[in-house]
């Protein structure tokens, strides 16, 4: 069993890597192995893409690595290989990003990324910390992690999905955040589930065991 954590110059992955490698050694999943290379890509049995930074130069940033991401669309949709993107590799999975220019996402789940704008104008953006998640929709991936769960967020942009059905979980900041997206064997966290404790690990491991 192996699994693809994607590098494309877009974040440390380090804190990541320990996180999936941790709870890989737990469940007895595998290997865990971080790659910008196509090849390794197109034969593992899952698929992370993380991402830091703004929409549009992590896409630049993965397109210019040739044929990584047609490795990743065809080990995804093509063959159905367990997906999850973290952040930013969240965001791309959907139809646009309006992030200082509008740019094309995978258009996986269909939707929108835009600017957080909390009712509050005390509330600042980024919004930056620990959030309590509520769980929208049930889901195989949120096994043992219940509404009140704490993630570690860091973004100023999030994810409108089109259909509610998509949106598995949220958070409240003077208005709903989207926080994890899913459909079929694709699934998208906003925080960084190798920094939220418990829940985020709880989140890898079951990840690292599904089986869509």
């Amino acid at each position: 069993m192996l699994t693809a954590l994607v590098d494309y110059n877009s974040g440390n992955l380090h804190s990541a890597h320990k996180a999936f490698e941790r709870m890989a050694r737990e469940r007895g999943a595998g290997t865990i192995v971080v790659t910008s290379e196509p090849d390794v890509v197109a034969k593992a049995d899952r698929i992370v893409l993380p991402g830091d930074g703004a929409f549009p130069a992590c896409k630049n940033h993965l397109f210019t690595y040739s044929g990584l991401f047609e490795a990743i669309e065809e080990a995804v949709v093509q063959k159905g290989r367990p997906f999850m993107g973290i952040c930013i590799g969240m965001q791309m999975m959907a139809s646009w990003g309006r992030e200082y220019e509008d740019t094309t996402g995978f258009d996986w789940i269909p939707g929108e990324v835009v600017k957080i704008t909390p009712s509050d104008p005390a509330l600042k953006v980024p919004h930056m910390g620990w959030n309590d998640l509520v769980v929208d929709h049930p889901h195989p991936v949120l096994d043992g992690v219940d509404s009140g769960d704490h993630a570690y967020f860091v973004h100023s942009y999030h994810f409108k999905v089109t259909n509610p059905v998509h949106r598995l979980a949220h958070v409240d900041y003077a208005g709903d955040i989207t926080a994890i997206v899913g459909r079929d064997n694709m699934i998208g966290c906003q925080f960084h589930p190798e920094k939220s404790q418990r829940a985020g690990l709880r989140i890898v491991s079951n990840f690292l065991g599904w089986v869509p």
